[in-house]
């Protein structure tokens, strides 16, 4: 479901976007490949190819040219890059779109492809189709089906998909207490609750006070406990969808309420943080850290949650979990974007002509070599990373690697065509489980389909049922409560939401 937030800069440049959609028409086609164009027009195959790119920069500042020096060799291209800060991208990339004064390259996150404006200027023709481009490449030939069809829109895929891990989803678990408590690490929700209740009552780190709790949680559902949750019980992943094309939000099926009364009685147990309703991710992952509690949804932090626990809770151990079976025996996690992370895009008003196209679908190409993959993620070998006797990848210098290289690896096309052994064993037990996780990943059928309503109202109905959601864990309503808060959904623009996915859907596979 499209969720993004609205300013009024933002939905002002949002009406100059459906003012300048005629942008989209296209330059004159030219099949030759191309590196730069000659006075006479024709393309001189040997010349470095002039490439200009807006990524969106994720850390504080823009990589150096160090990098950048090695990348444009490898690829044969001269590389002007226009960053645009995370905070800001909304803004500027809707503005950028609706004046037509754009690079090359346009980075879009799904935070924009599923913005109402840029969606609709992906549909007019602003940016180029590329699906019928992809397989004459040999990286881009490798992009997933599942991915391409998740980055469509109506079928159409208006750019190259970022492509990421499936699900990242599992537990984190306090190993050392396992241990003081003669516990094994969880395999289903019945030892999980029982090791919940042990880390809460037991007095897991021995320290002769009732000071610990099971769930360390934050104040969502999505990534916090409940989502996760939702999956080892086999709720859907937003919507299920039937062999008719019927759909059925997450929040009807009785998966869905199992999830709900088993966070209950976390909650009312004190198993789950009494205040998880009003914490923050760095609460919470504080609370982790400090040894207040001993479990917590989402793999990818264990590298963070060691580190902050580095001098304050030195004996820490932490095992990574991610599959806890679920009432069926059957493993499942939920995943996100379902392996896309929005679109690497090429307008037409920078790109003119298809020979110009494939030029830049070249470059998108060889950023997923591996010299070039290496470059965007470690940096220089021996000056910024090293592989170590044992072909494990390690930085040598974190803040030189932070200047030169980490804005890039925000960046990279894919993060999946090379896994690196991890010098650490703990984070390189992680990256496999989270490659694991692909056989195993419950997809949202909703991510290629258009809904006119979740786009320009899907956060505000989804808050609906994410305040009864909590509200019912912390007892403050009753089935009968969730279920009035689910009929007002449902009247405000659930159902029509519910038609559209069902209309799109039926398109989508007469195709």
């Amino acid at each position: 479901m499209a969720q993004y937030k609205k300013f009024g800069k933002i939905l002002a440049a949002g009406t100059l976007l459906a003012s300048a959609l005629v942008l989209g028409a296209c330059g004159k086609e030219d099949e030759q490949a191309s590196g730069k164009k000659t006075d006479t027009g024709k393309v001189d195959l040997h010349a470095k190819a002039d490439i200009s790119w807006s990524p969106i920069l994720y850390v504080a500042t823009a990589p150096t040219e160090v990098v950048t020096q090695k990348i444009e060799e490898a690829t044969n291209t001269n590389l002007t890059f226009n960053w645009i800060p995370d905070a800001t991208k909304d803004e500027r990339m809707i503005a950028a779109i609706a004046s037509g004064d754009m690079t090359d390259i346009v980075s879009l996150p799904t935070t924009l492809t599923t913005n109402s404006s840029v969606r609709q200027a992906l549909k007019s023709g602003v940016f180029w189709e590329v699906s019928k481009y992809l397989d004459d490449y040999p990286n881009l030939k490798k992009i997933s089906e599942d991915r391409r069809e998740a980055a469509s829109i109506e079928g159409n895929l208006y750019g190259v998909p970022f492509q990421k891990d499936f699900a990242r989803g599992g537990l984190l678990i306090r190993k050392d207490w396992l241990d003081n408590l003669g516990l094994k690490v969880p395999t289903n929700l019945d030892e999980l609750y029982e090791v919940a209740k042990a880390f809460t009552e037991d007095d897991p780190d021995g320290n002769g006070k009732d000071d610990t709790f099971g769930w360390s949680d934050r104040n969502e559902l999505r990534y916090g406990s409940f989502k996760t949750l939702a999956s080892y019980f086999g709720v859907p992943n937003g919507w299920a969808v039937d062999k008719n094309g019927k759909f059925t939000p997450e929040h009807e099926t009785k998966e869905y309420k199992e999830t709900m009364d088993y966070s209950r009685k976390l909650y009312k147990n004190g198993y789950l943080d009494k205040d998880f309703a009003v914490t923050s991710k760095d609460d919470q992952l504080q609370k982790f850290a400090q040894g207040k509690a001993g479990i917590y949804a989402g793999l990818i932090s264990i590298t963070q949650l060691k580190n902050m626990a580095s001098g304050i809770n030195n004996k820490i151990e932490i095992v990574p979990q991610n599959k806890i079976a679920g009432p069926d025996g059957e493993y499942r996690i939920w995943s996100e974007g379902n392996g896309v992370n929005g679109l690497l895009a090429f307008p037409k008003s920078a790109v003119k002509t298809e020979a110009e196209l494939k030029r830049v679908l070249q470059f998108v190409n060889d950023m997923m070599n591996e010299d070039v993959f290496m470059l965007m993620t470690g940096g220089i070998k021996e000056t910024h990373y090293t592989i170590d006797e044992n072909g494990a990848y390690k930085i040598l210098d974190n803040p030189l690697w932070q200047k030169d290289v980490q804005g890039f690896s925000g960046s990279r096309p894919s993060e999946i065509t090379y896994k690196l052994k991890d010098a650490d064993p703990d984070k390189q037990l992680v990256n496999d489980m989270i490659s694991e996780n692909d056989e195993i990943s419950i997809m949202d059928p909703t991510v290629p389909l258009e809904s006119a309503t979740a786009t320009e109202r899907g956060t505000e109905l989804q808050k609906i049922i994410i305040d009864a959601t909590i509200k019912y864990i912390m007892g403050e309503i009753d089935e009968k409560g969730f279920d009035a808060e689910v009929k007002k959904w449902k009247e405000s623009g659930g159902d029509q939401m519910k038609k559209e996915y069902e209309e799109a859907y039926k398109k989508a596979n007469k195709k």
